[in-house]
């Protein structure tokens, strides 16, 4: 019998070796950053922050988008580098031109001007301001994948046809024109924590 607190000790037959208490192992803990996202896609997301580290002053968080999950799951995630862990993780849209059928996940991406889809790759985070979608922040493409963010207006914004209802009811949430768009509830945190100067990046 193994001895765990308040247990009896190790022991054996009359003449057998001394009797000695066994502190049990603790299983190691799983590491936060393969919860929700693959470790894989974080690996990728490191990567990209080193990679493009010249044009982000705030490398704290990262704003990671893993479009191979289904539209109705929580699938953009800002992650803390310096404490390894997912802070939070939210729904998030994807173009009408990645999903042309609705289905609810990203087919292909764009960056062609007028193509309505998603673009993947490094995100910088540009200035915040209000729009006709309210508050909102300006996103710059840093590869030739999402060069062409700024010409598009691809930013951060909430939206209506985003929403947990939505996700459950119809199994799936609205499409954009290529934005990422957050729900009403979960905008204002996304804007705050992932200020201006850091790494959005997206990939499937």
């Amino acid at each position: 019998m193994i001895a765990t607190a308040g247990s009896a000790m190790v022991g054996g037959p009359l003449g057998s070796a001394p009797a000695f208490a066994v502190t049990p192992v603790r299983e190691p803990e799983v590491s936060p950053f393969a919860r929700p996202t693959r470790p894989l896609m974080v690996q990728r997301a490191v990567a990209a922050l080193d990679a493009h580290g010249a044009h982000i002053r705030n490398r704290d968080l990262v704003g990671l988008v893993d479009f191979s999950k289904a539209s109705r799951e929580a699938r953009f995630h800002l992650i803390d580098i310096e404490g390894g862990k997912v802070l939070s993780s939210h729904l998030v849209s994807h173009g009408s031109g990645s999903d042309p059928a609705n289905s609810g996940w990203v087919q292909r991406f764009s960056n062609r001007y007028g193509s309505y889809a998603s673009s993947p790759g490094a995100f910088l985070t540009g200035a915040a301001y209000s729009g006709k979608h309210g508050r909102s922040r300006r996103l710059i493409g840093l590869e030739d994948v999402n060069s062409a963010a700024m010409e598009r207006g691809i930013v951060i914004h909430a939206a209506n046809y985003v929403s947990d209802e939505m996700a459950q009811t119809q199994g799936r949430i609205g499409r954009s024109q290529g934005c990422f768009a957050f729900s009403d509830k979960d905008i204002d945190g996304v804007l705050a924590r992932l200020g201006e100067g850091r790494l959005l990046y997206a990939a499937k």
